[in-house]
């Protein structure tokens, strides 16, 4: 018999929406102090700039807005738990719509603002439950938020990442929820009981085939922060360099996630 499918765990939506534009304020909080020649630099994602970075983050909430433009669907046939992996697909297009943007609007600041300003406007007008024709499904507007987190929380450590001095901080409520999507995520690539994955203070699963433990420590433990997690999951980070940094412990003959991260793909 097939390992029964995760189900997703519980968000609160008024949290999450407090959560996405929290984040999104400390994005444009940054961005306001960026000099034309900073956002000229690269970026670690490919040849983006940062300004065709900058753009995408507006853009993260802007899908909101161009997926409910689309006919609503008549059921639900995704999960959230999917959405990790089925963007991926899109990668082309994403970032064809970033440059786009960014050549579109010489102004991130302005442009950011636009788009925070039309996501609270979807948000006040459309239900939760209102289904969005999304990459993983047809997924229920409360659910797609949660995803904004993930966006939100990776590109503000891309930024980080690619200016340097520049210090995006992390709102506690996205950091959690994104890390804890990716974490159950996991559970749903590899699913089992073999191995426990601790992301402390956030996240703790069980995953990967094999001896399900009962009580007691688990034979196999994954250990580490929810930024180097994130980092993880998304691929900004390979296991071997995660763990010749010290940024991962891991112990048990079950506790290798190399091949099984990044999580799309």
């Amino acid at each position: 018999m097939p390992p029964a499918r995760k189900r997703a765990r519980a968000y609160d939506p008024a949290r999450t929406r407090a959560a996405v534009l929290a984040q999104f304020g400390n994005v444009r909080a940054a961005v306001r102090t960026l000099t034309p020649e900073q956002l000229a630099l690269p970026t670690r994602l490919g040849d983006w700039t940062v300004r065709e970075l900058v753009a995408h983050v507006g853009c993260a909430l802007d899908a909101v807005g161009r997926l409910l433009a689309e006919p609503e669907p008549a059921r639900q046939d995704g999960r959230l738990l999917d959405w990790p992996s089925a963007v991926a697909a899109d990668a082309d297009a994403i970032a064809g719509t970033a440059r786009r943007t960014a050549a579109a609007h010489p102004d991130p600041d302005a442009y950011l603002a636009e788009a925070e300003w039309r996501f609270t406007g979807h948000l006040d007008a459309q239900p939760g439950s209102r289904l969005l024709p999304t990459a993983a499904g047809a997924l229920p507007l409360a659910d797609y938020v949660v995803t904004r987190t993930v966006e939100l929380v990776v590109h503000s450590d891309d930024l980080t990442a690619a200016v340097p001095g520049l210090d995006v901080p992390y709102d506690r409520q996205a950091l959690a929820a994104a890390t804890r999507l990716l974490a159950d995520a996991l559970a749903v690539r590899a699913p089992g009981g073999s191995t426990e994955v601790r992301i402390p203070p956030y996240a703790v699963v069980q995953c990967v085939e094999g001896p399900r433990h009962t009580r007691g420590t688990p034979p196999n433990v994954v250990e580490t922060d929810p930024l180097t997690w994130i980092r993880l999951a998304t691929g900004r980070l390979t296991w071997a360099d995660a763990l010749a940094g010290a940024k991962v412990s891991a112990s048990g003959e079950r506790a290798d996630l190399g091949d099984l991260l990044p999580l799309p793909g």
